[in-house]
């Protein structure tokens, strides 16, 4: 063989890994969850009126879910998804900053 045609197959090698590397790296990053994907899901979860939110203490489904983005999101990202989650309820300050208590409580000891 030429030192030609060895550089070309030694190339097209390394594209191949390249691509395979990209695909694995992007189905990896879909099979997490995103913050976004949090925050919807614990919306979804929460029971409220336009003053309060009703089912935060008793509910498994949310322990199950805070437990999860326990492990997958890093410890700074965990209060951004209670956050907004409690934002899209759209109940009043006070309200939320006593649900968010109440969820922080219930992150910290979730497992």
């Amino acid at each position: 063989m030429k030192s030609t045609d060895i550089d070309r197959i030694d190339r097209e090698l390394r594209r191949s890994r390249k691509k395979e590397e990209l695909v694995e790296k992007r189905t990896q990053k879909r099979e997490s969850a995103s913050v976004g994907d949090y925050i919807k899901s614990l919306y979804s979860l929460m029971r409220h009126d336009d003053k309060r939110i009703y089912n935060l203490a008793g509910n498994p489904d949310i322990r199950k879910l805070l437990a999860e983005m326990k492990d997958d999101l890093p410890d700074k990202q965990w209060e951004n998804v209670l956050r907004k989650a409690l934002r899209e309820t759209k109940i009043p300050v006070p309200a939320r900053e006593e649900a968010f208590g109440k969820l922080n409580e219930l992150l910290r000891s979730a497992e």
